[in-house]
């Protein structure tokens, strides 16, 4: 076996080291978290100003304000491309539509109405980034979420200049307003707001260190979905794996960046050894080799497992953003896995089908996050709001709980205010107990 990959054996390694090295949390630089603060401080003090240096600072770009937003007519592109285009948005907005949350309510014990009501945000900004091809996907991936969901106001953000097959991808899945504007700054547009740019409610889409790190400065003055990191994969697989399909799943991840991870995980030396063979021979052939080799030589882990078992635990304490289950049962060792963004059941689900075109965003969890948080999905475009009615009756019967903890937590407003409205008798037991405490009886009327 070649030793130029990173291969780890379960049978003669400690297990606890292997799990050591599979978790990991991203957490930003001191450098990168000032770095950020410098840039949101400059826009929030100088607003169109700043932009327009960043903008020169950092994508060599000159714009002058009225230049940020494109409002020109979107050209469309060859017919291959729009058919492309629309097919992936049918499947996202058919996915979108099903999973629209719903208002609903219930009795509780006393008979009272419960329940939760979910209204569209009122304007939400969509980061798209740019770099070296048009991320349309990620446009795809996002925006018509939105319009799905009924956000009257959807602006998107992307660094200049804008490919034209991105500005119509934009414009035709719901944007309406469109801003050639990158990096920590236009983040920081969209959260406080300059005089071309209004504020929004919330923040959405995946971008480079700077733009995530600038969502986290941000969070709490401004909503954000989440904080996605680099690319990553992990595939399990066992004896009944198509090596060249495994591998084609790896190299597929690893050339989005250099700092992208890919993981395997089988319990078969052959098909280890077929795997690490089918990645040299693909990876010969790629446009993006170098980037490839240096998430292969950096960011690249193998472990041969004692058995599927030991492989899909090991797999939920790495927490992947994409899952590729390559078994003879992937719905069965599905069951099996706790944390991950998705799972891709059966050899014939490539994550890049998820990753264009299948309906879920491909915005997920990375950096082990998929322990606790979600990719993103309808419900994060809606506000919730909880209903509660109490009739007389229903109020009447729980009256001296909401009096009892009123008495344990000292808030005797709040026992008032339910005793008031359901008669005369618990105020009067209100006023004894008030003189029991030496309180002045005039205090409770």
């Amino acid at each position: 076996m070649t030793s130029r990959y990173r291969i780890l054996r379960c049978d003669r390694e400690d297990l606890s080291l292997i799990r050591k090295q599979l978790h990991r949390r991203a957490v930003p630089s001191p450098e990168l978290s000032e770095r950020v603060r410098s840039i949101l401080a400059r826009v929030e003090a100088k607003g169109d100003t700043a932009l327009a240096e960043l903008t020169q600072e950092f994508d060599r770009v000159a714009l002058s304000p009225a230049d940020f937003c494109r409002k020109e007519a979107a050209e469309p592109p060859a017919p291959a491309v729009r058919k492309a285009i629309a097919w992936s948005l049918g499947n996202v907005r058919r996915f979108a539509r099903a999973s629209r949350p719903r208002d609903w309510r219930m009795r509780n014990r006393e008979g009272a109405w419960v329940g939760e009501r979910f209204q569209p945000l009122d304007r939400v900004g969509v980061y798209v980034p740019g770099g070296s091809a048009p991320l349309v996907s990620s446009a795809l991936m996002t925006v018509p979420f939105a319009r799905e969901a009924g956000v009257r106001e959807i602006v998107a953000v992307s660094p200049p200049p804008i490919h034209p097959v991105l500005y119509y991808a934009l414009r035709t899945a719901g944007a309406t307003e469109v801003y050639s504007l990158g990096g920590a700054q236009a983040v920081a547009a969209l959260a406080y707001g300059t005089k071309s740019i209004r504020p929004v409610d919330k923040i959405f889409g995946p971008g480079n260190a700077y733009v995530v790190e600038a969502k986290r400065q941000l969070f709490g003055m401004v909503a954000v979905d989440l904080l996605p990191g680099p690319s990553e994969v992990a595939v399990v697989a066992d004896e009944s794996a198509r090596a060249e399909f495994v591998a084609a799943d790896l190299l597929a991840q690893a050339e989005h960046g250099p700092s992208s991870r890919i993981l395997l995980l089988t319990s078969s030396q052959k098909v280890l050894e077929e795997v690490v063979a089918q990645i040299e021979e693909q990876a010969e052939a790629l446009p993006r080799r170098s980037i490839v080799e240096a998430v292969l030589r950096d960011h690249a882990v193998f472990v041969l497992t004692r058995n599927l078992e030991e492989a899909l635990d090991l797999v939920g304490e790495f927490a992947p953003e994409h899952l590729s289950l390559a078994v003879r049962h992937p719905h069965r060792a599905a069951g099996q896995v706790r944390h991950c963004g998705a799972i891709y059941l059966g050899v014939y689900s490539p994550v890049a089908a998820g990753d264009f075109l299948a309906g879920p965003s491909h915005t997920l969890p990375t950096g082990g996050s998929a322990r606790a948080f979600d990719g993103l999905r309808m419900e994060q475009f809606f506000q919730r709001t909880s209903l509660v009615e109490y009739s007389r009756s229903a109020l009447a019967r729980v009256e001296p709980e909401i009096a009892r903890f009123a008495e344990i937590e000292g808030l005797a407003a709040h026992g008032r205010s339910a005793a008031v409205r359901v008669g005369p008798r618990q105020v009067a037991e209100m006023k004894r107990a008030a003189l029991r405490e030496g309180a002045p009886s005039t205090k409770v009327k």
